[in-house]
């Protein structure tokens, strides 16, 4: 078997992954809870054989002049899908902390500025040697590569702190924070690969391909398998955890208010008036002892 012919097998292998994935989230109704993440399933599912039409017509001799027919509809997918993988890291984050509305909602406004501060960067470092239309695909490397960095972040979160957020392994935000982390390593590494060893080129796409083909199996064993029923988190009171809790619930809540009474100006006075009398009580009580 040629190596065409064993990555073309492997392309349609990893549609057919991505068809049966986007089939169980929706059958299970898990873009209920995920729906970012089943936008974009259905966005890999459509674009991807429009993709590879427009792909195979611009590999052929007569179809170079069809350049940017499949220019525009592919980094437009490219960017929609890490726009969209933003959202996803945010659901699986969200939903990681959901036994905890107040380490919730302080991590959701902490995990909103670390995107924005993320996306500022990655639109920053980009060089700008490329003018006109040559910039979207910088601009779209430079968030896909801030996205990346977010998943995997995303995944040292979880697995440093699963145990005490008692999240399951099986549970199908771990899962999901799990395929993502995996492929965004897998582009790092097969990006310094093919860098700095050209020769390795075509064995590291093997493997990358392999990589991709592995995450999207456990993403369809994780919907495959019955889904574990979600139990209310118990724990001690002492518990750090809990503590760290609380005082996120606490924090931007401004308490009931109490109005405090001002003294009247009249308080003042009578104040001044009783210390006159007691003055002038004891001069006539020293007047009295002297006579």
């Amino acid at each position: 078997m040629s190596s065409n012919v064993a990555m073309s097998a492997m392309s349609v292998a990893e549609f057919g992954l991505w068809t049966a994935l986007a089939f169980l989230f929706w059958k299970k109704n898990l873009q209920r809870r995920f729906p970012a993440m089943g936008a974009y399933l259905v966005l890999r599912v459509a674009s991807t054989p429009v993709l590879l039409v427009l792909l195979y017509v611009v590999s052929q001799p007569w179809g170079r002049h069809y350049y940017p027919i499949c220019f525009f509809p592919y980094w437009a997918v490219y960017i929609a899908s890490a726009t969209l993988l933003f959202f996803v890291s945010m659901e699986v984050f969200r939903s990681a902390l959901l036994a905890f509305p107040g380490l919730m909602k302080f991590g959701v406004v902490v995990f909103r500025w670390t995107v924005l501060v993320s996306v500022i960067v990655a639109v920053s470092s980009i060089s700008f040697s490329h003018r006109g239309l040559m910039l979207i695909p910088d601009l779209a490397y430079a968030l896909m590569r801030s996205v990346s960095i977010l998943e995997l972040c995303l995944l040292a979160f979880l697995c440093l702190s699963m145990n005490a957020l008692r999240l399951p392994v099986r549970d199908m935000a771990f899962g999901i924070a799990l395929g993502l982390g995996v492929m965004a390593a897998n582009d790092f590494i097969h990006a310094l690969l093919v860098s700095k060893y050209t020769a390795l080129a075509a064995p590291s796409q093997f493997a990358y391909e392999a990589v991709i083909l592995l995450a999207l199996g456990t993403w369809v064993a994780y919907c495959a398998l019955p889904e574990l029923a979600r139990k209310p988190v118990v724990m001690p009171a002492n518990s750090t955890i809990y503590r760290w809790n609380e005082i996120a619930s606490a924090l931007g809540h401004t308490g009931t208010q109490v109005a405090v009474p001002q003294p009247a100006n009249s308080f003042f006075l009578t104040d001044v008036e009783r210390v006159v009398e007691r003055v002038l009580s004891r001069s006539l009580k020293d007047r009295e002892s002297e006579s």
